[in-house]
């Protein structure tokens, strides 16, 4: 990797592991859809902003399009529900620390999909370790609320989508610029999630608190606008495995700003999950030495 794509690459990891504080402060007060909705709506706003200030031309071609809305359904409006839905009722540091199993399951899935990226001895290995890192860690909850346990399946389905979602931009957007990478996604996303609003959420009602436009603002400008670019970015960069590899951040980032900020408690069972989950990133990574 050069200097530019690790430099971006902690820049990434920065702004998504702060997400999952802003995530829980702003479920306090609103719903998880009109979360997403304001997020999403914030980060085209910042995007249009972008074309108009550096006057980039966007494409005509459908079929760059196409696979850009289609991102927008699998990699933007359902992961980023499930995950702000799961908030509701789990921790931020224990939705980070699930979300981490990302690149595990973009491992099976490069596997399935790609022919330059097949499962090895390592990744084997990793996969078993990570699987042991969600049980631990979900094993907190067991016997008690059914509702945490459905929170953090509900977080670590949204990692499927992620995952499933990186394999298939690799695929399909090499075409696409930068900023219609970024936009594209954001566009079907704000569409598809301001239609839904009425339907859910009904009586819809703006945010009160400044704390929570804070958080809204925060999400759509950095965490969708310019961290999409980042990380479509990196995606062409240095493939969609080490992208996703962004995660290794998140245990850290997520558990330091939920328990030093939202007062969240620090258990063995984050502590061990969380443990196991990033050792499972680093083994699954591992080369074989060349003879």
């Amino acid at each position: 990797m050069k200097a530019k794509d690790w430099l971006i690459f902690i820049l990434l990891g920065a702004i998504w592991s702060s997400s999952f504080m802003w995530i829980k402060i702003a479920v306090e007060e609103i719903g998880p859809i009109t979360l997403v909705a304001f997020r999403v709506l914030f980060g085209l706003i910042f995007g249009f902003a972008v074309i108009l200030v550096t006057r980039q031309k966007l494409s005509r071609d459908l079929r760059e399009w196409l696979p850009l809305l289609l991102l927008g359904i699998t990699n933007v409006a359902i992961p980023f529900f499930l995950i702000s839905w799961g908030e509701q009722v789990i921790d931020s540091a224990v939705a980070a620390i699930l979300d981490a199993t990302v690149p595990l399951f973009a491992i099976v899935i490069a596997h399935l999909a790609l022919h330059d990226d097949k499962i090895t001895l390592p990744k084997i290995l990793g996969l078993l370790m990570g699987f042991a890192g969600v049980v631990v860690l979900m094993s907190k909850d067991l016997g008690g609320s059914t509702g945490s346990i459905l929170g953090q399946a509900a977080v670590v389905l949204a990692s499927v989508f992620y995952a499933g979602s990186s394999v298939y931009a690799r695929k399909s957007t090499e075409a696409a610029s930068g900023i219609m990478r970024s936009v594209g996604p954001l566009i079907s996303s704000t569409v598809v999630m301001w239609l839904a609003v009425p339907l859910a959420e009904s009586p819809f009602r703006l945010p009160q608190l400044p704390i929570t436009w804070i958080a809204l603002i925060w999400l759509g400008v950095l965490g969708s606008g310019v961290a999409f670019i980042m990380m479509y970015y990196l995606i062409h960069a240095i493939g969609p495995t080490r992208t996703t590899m962004v995660t290794y951040l998140f245990p850290l980032g997520g558990v330091l700003l939920g328990v030093g900020f939202l007062g969240e408690q620090l258990t063995w069972q984050l502590v061990a999950g969380a443990v196991l989950i990033v050792a499972s990133l680093a083994v699954a990574n591992l080369q074989p030495r060349k003879t």
